[in-house]
């Protein structure tokens, strides 16, 4: 079954962030050797991806024909999405096991797991 996992931040401290640079060097090259890891776990499709912080987004919106925007995310909250992956696993606790993996889950984050539709 193919999965999505959303990456909700939440506090996870991001690279170039106050929080991250209090990490030590060794906290921070286990973040991204996790984060390589789990991109080259079998089932995992390449296209995976940080996203800029929510602050940096604009949201559109099509009213009446014209096409609108705000800049801002579309809602206010505290585990904005932070990033994504694809994953095809055997079941829901094979995708469970991996989500687990990701370091946001334990760094003040949360991952949403998404069966995606197949047609």
């Amino acid at each position: 079954m193919k999965y999505m996992l959303l990456i909700h931040q939440g506090t996870t401290p991001l690279p170039g962030s106050e929080e991250w640079e209090s990490l030590s060097e060794d906290e921070q090259k286990a973040v991204y050797a996790d984060y390589k890891a789990i991109n080259q776990t079998p089932g995992v499709t390449p296209a995976s991806a940080q996203m800029q912080p929510p602050e940096t987004a604009t949201t559109v919106r099509v009213k009446d024909g014209e096409t609108l925007t705000t800049d801002g995310p579309f809602v206010s909250v505290k585990e904005a999405l932070g990033g994504y992956l694809f994953l095809e696993a055997d079941d829901l606790d094979a995708a469970i096991e991996l989500a687990s993996r990701i370091p946001a889950a334990r760094m003040g984050g949360a991952i949403e797991v998404r069966p995606l539709v197949e047609r």
